[in-house]
């Protein structure tokens, strides 16, 4: 049960029959009508904009038209309390005796209580991660990783057919760096002296169980053949490695991909889809042969000084035009990433979300007009960049890793803390701000810590069925049975206002589906905890709210509903971010 969209609907069969009346126009348009919390809990439960958006339209004062639309609400019998706020806002204050109806939802389906068919079963690609296999993966990706994860299962929650997906860039120069660096630890497999690693090649101890694995699968065949002939079978082992052992650094997190997208496979075969889109733009005029000005500001890899073949980005929004093709005939990253994502609206995907680094803030207008383009503005583009991360243990910078050479690995960092708190901390920050994240405080036991706030959450709510069950032993304790509990004993204002933040879930997920924002699902976890644990420390000096009473199972009956669906939101919360719900802690 949505609260929210349920008033949304009676605002709107307010309007009509006001409408009908001749109270006010027939045929506003209320698209823009929105029902919401209130900013300030104190205003009420609800709020609605209706008499704001729809005023200058019916050409009435906000506040008269407020008027009428409180005179028609206020007589609900779900509303205790309507009333005109400002300028014309309109603040609704909910019954207790329906707050108990909308509690009897969430208790007989505590696991579906939330999921939303919002989405329609749209089809949606969510594509996150995409690190160059030349490397273990580092916490910044970690960061995209388990947002991309969250966000996906954010949306299968609300209703859209999601696919999770990995783009290999497997086809670029850095690929013949890692083969060439896979050699140098080939040679070392098989006893030889390798000194020092050359400037430009990548020196991580990570590439030697590659080199072990080139040993095992060709011997000592590869050293007495050219460049020319290793490369590509080095390439091949040492990319199939990485993507190994980027898959085992993910399942670490209990991250898993539908689809592993190569890059290399869109210039292959006999339909190189490159080529066929290039083709494609030229027939619709959407590529010309001119020359570029110098970029400003961010570096352009693919920027040349010279007259080349451009993609006409500017009639989509973007700032300047874009190179499809290097001076030597191959293929700019710009042009294979359209096609990539050409490829995409193909397979029938008209809704797009890309997880990147902050570092590809230049990325997202040329992709959004390209895709536009290619998909004849059928498809859409949602670019999230996730900003750096900044690893601390106690305050203090943390040092590098041996085994990368260079960076902090994501695996070093998971089996340190836990993936929990991994996954909980990288979300508990929107996507778009810098992370701190402490490898000390992240395993507190404390207030301080989130993801620990909200398990213990969790874990006392079951904790509260064990007591019952000690207290009233073979007595009937399931969702059918508490369903039919008399509510009508939770009137206290905190158990209120977590039956409130119970009823807030739907619209939570709703509003974080629609923006791609799953750090709004972690926030609202915290703050439902939080109301939780206040409730709990309340009954140590209320023996009233205690939620099990010994002489009196039938208040128990009704406190033990509000835990149940307390649970299962807690429950279906943390199964959206990928984080354990815990029975116990220790």
């Amino acid at each position: 049960m949505n609260i929210f969209g349920l008033f949304e609907k009676r605002v709107a069969d307010a309007l009509g029959r006001l409408a009908g009346a001749g109270q006010i126009p027939s045929g506003l348009d209320v698209s823009r009508v929105v029902v919401e919390p209130p900013r300030d809990p104190s205003h009420g439960d609800l709020a609605t904009n209706a008499a704001m958006v729809l005023a200058k339209e019916a050409r009435m004062n906000p506040r008269a038209l407020a008027d009428l639309l409180v005179g028609d609400l206020k007589d609900d019998p779900r509303v205790s309390s309507v009333e005109v706020a400002g300028p014309g806002f309109i603040n609704i204050r909910l019954a207790p005796e329906f707050l108990h109806e909308v509690l009897r939802a969430a208790v007989l389906d505590s696991d579906g209580f939330g999921r939303s068919g919002q989405g329609a079963g749209t089809p949606v690609n969510v594509e996150y991660v995409s690190a160059n296999p030349t490397g273990p993966l580092h916490v910044g990706h970690g960061r995209g990783a388990v947002f991309g994860d969250a966000l996906a299962s954010l949306l299968a929650f609300a209703g859209y057919k999601v696919t999770r997906e990995y783009y290999i860039n497997d086809a670029g120069a850095q690929v013949d760096v890692l083969a060439r660096s896979a050699y140098l630890r080939y040679r070392e497999a098989l006893g030889q002296e390798i000194g020092g690693i050359p400037e430009g090649l990548y020196p991580g101890d990570y590439l030697k169980p590659v080199g072990a694995r080139l040993a095992e699968e060709f011997g000592s065949s590869l050293l007495d053949k050219p460049e020319a002939e290793w490369l590509p079978l080095v390439r091949r082992v040492s990319i199939e490695g990485m993507m190994d052992m980027i898959r085992e650094d993910l399942a670490a997190l209990n991250i898993r991909h539908d689809v592993f997208f190569s890059e290399k496979s869109l210039q292959q075969g006999e339909d190189n889809q490159v080529s066929r889109m290039i083709a494609d733009l030229r027939a619709r005029d959407l590529v010309y042969v001119g020359r570029l000005p110098p970029p400003k500001g961010q570096k352009d890899e693919d920027w040349e000084d010279r007259e080349q073949l451009l993609f006409r980005a500017t009639a989509y929004g973007d700032e300047v035009d874009r190179p499809l093709l290097k001076s030597d005939g191959s293929y700019t990253y710009f042009a294979s990433d359209i096609a990539y994502h050409h490829s995409k609206f193909e397979r029938g995907f008209n809704v797009m979300i890309d997880v990147l680094g902050a570092d590809h803030g230049g990325y997202v207008k040329r992709m959004q007009a390209a895709v536009k383009a290619v998909s004849n503005g059928k498809a859409e583009l949602d670019v999230k960049l996730c900003q750096l991360v900044k690893l601390l243990r106690g305050g203090e910078p943390v040092k590098m890793s041996k085994r990368s050479g260079d960076f902090v690995t994501l695996r070093d960092v998971v089996d340190e803390v836990g993936r929990d708190a991994v996954r909980f901390m990288m979300i508990f920050r929107k996507n778009d701000a810098p992370l701190d994240f402490d490898l000390a405080k992240v395993v507190e036991q404390s207030k301080d810590n989130p993801v620990f706030y909200v398990q213990y959450a969790h874990a006392r709510s079951a904790s509260v069925f064990r007591q019952a069950a000690e207290a009233f032993p073979g007595a009937d304790f399931s969702a059918s049975r508490l369903e039919k509990a008399d509510l009508s004993v939770l009137e206290d204002e905190a158990e209120l206002d977590l039956v409130r933040r119970i009823a807030q879930f739907p619209r939570t997920v709703e509003a974080a589906a629609e923006a791609h924002e799953p750090h709004r699902v972690a926030f609202y976890l915290y703050d439902l905890a939080s109301a939780f644990h206040s409730l709990w420390n309340k009954g140590k000096d209320l023996p009233q709210l205690r939620f099990v009473n010994q002489t009196d199972q039938d208040s128990t009956l009704a406190r033990l509903a509000l835990v149940h669906a307390l649970k299962g939101v807690l429950a279906s919360g943390l199964a959206i971010l990928g984080v354990t719900a815990p029975d116990e802690m220790r």
